[in-house]
């Protein structure tokens, strides 16, 4: 009878000490894998491994194409590359990214997910935003366990309050207890019989290793949302997964709900700065050739330019009190941030 031996955790800001305090409470001999996405910057330096290496027991290893996936072994993700599991092994791709990330926590635990079934168990852990909440809903769809750390504690509560609320885990502990609660799991028999992945599972898992049947399909996962992917601007397709909506374009971006406001805010916030930066360029041209229209002796054309640079200048200082303000911004939650460089 198989049994769990596969833990998927994903962390994101304030994850590097909730990392070393689970890993930290594992023993040495624990008869199961575990594979870790922490979000980190596509030219963040590779030293995760190291960090994570000084805090336990276990062997921990930054994952190369094809590494085995062995008991009591930690495989770490890369930076810009998408960590996945396939059958024994694991798999590096440089797929689109999701809800603006490369590695994503999605992206492992949805691969998880369908090699390995009810044999693993998905952790999500301190960070910002909602990553990890499509994936724990996708690895307790396939009979694995959910485990979450307690939001009050996370130094970023984003992740973890949004993978409760998504996906109903059956475990939400303290750092103290996530460490325990894993020891106990891993080794239990696995009972009733593995079902095949669901179609939406295998489609968005190719997409992630770059299948050109994937991404050249005409079937799309979901129904046209009317709204555009911030990476590419083609078109989102609306998912609906166990009551957790998300969307995805063609090429594979996906974007949850909430990461997707989030990166309207900085659309939008970009689009003022460039809308500020043309008027004033245009107020400083204005200013301009009032100058030299009266240097001229063209007092008329003077002061129309004079005119046309004051209300250009009043309109600048309407987009330099959004940007002040923070307009736009207001859904972003406090604890936002990509993650620690390491």
């Amino acid at each position: 009878m198989p049994e769990r031996d596969t833990i998927v955790i994903g962390a994101s800001a304030g994850g590097v000490e909730a990392l070393r305090s689970v890993l930290g409470a594992l023993p040495g001999d624990l008869p199961a894998v575990v594979l870790i996405v922490l979000h980190t910057p596509p030219s963040g330096v590779n030293a995760l491994a190291a960090i994570l290496s000084r805090s336990t027991e276990l062997e921990v290893v930054a994952a190369e194409q094809g590494t085995a996936l062995k008991p009591g072994t930690v495989v770490v993700a890369r930076p810009d590359h998408h960590l996945m599991v396939v059958d024994d092994h694991v798999m590096l791709t440089r797929g689109p990214r999701e809800n603006g990330h490369r590695p994503a926590v999605d992206v492992l635990f949805r691969s998880a997910a369908r090699a390995r079934g009810p044999r693993v168990i998905g952790v999500v852990l301190s960070g910002s935003l909602d990553d990890g909440s499509a994936g724990l809903v996708a690895v307790r769809s396939r009979g694995g366990i959910g485990v979450v750390q307690d939001p009050d504690e996370a130094l970023s509560p984003g992740m973890p309050r949004n993978a409760i609320e998504a996906a109903h885990p059956e475990h939400v502990e303290t750092l103290d207890g996530i460490g325990r609660r894993l020891a106990e799991l891993v080794g239990a028999p696995v009972r009733g019989g593995e079902t095949a992945p669901p179609g939406l599972m295998e489609a968005e898992v190719a997409m992630a290793e770059l299948d050109p049947d994937a991404l050249r399909g005409s079937e799309r996962p979901g129904h046209p949302a009317g709204l555009s992917c911030p990476d590419c601007h083609g078109t989102l397709f609306e998912i609906d997964e166990h009551g957790f909506v998300r969307y995805r374009c063609r090429v594979g971006h996906a974007w949850s709900a909430e990461s997707l406001l989030a990166e309207s805010d900085a659309s939008i916030e970009g689009a003022l700065w460039m809308a500020l930066r043309s008027l004033e360029e245009k107020a400083a041209l204005a200013v301009s050739m009032a100058e030299r229209a009266r240097g001229a002796g063209r007092s008329v054309s003077g002061d129309r330019f004079a005119i046309q640079a004051q209300e250009v200048g009043d309109a600048a200082a309407v987009l330099r009190r959004l940007l002040e303000t923070g307009a736009g911004r207001g859904l972003q939650s406090a604890d936002d941030g990509e993650g620690q460089p390491v």
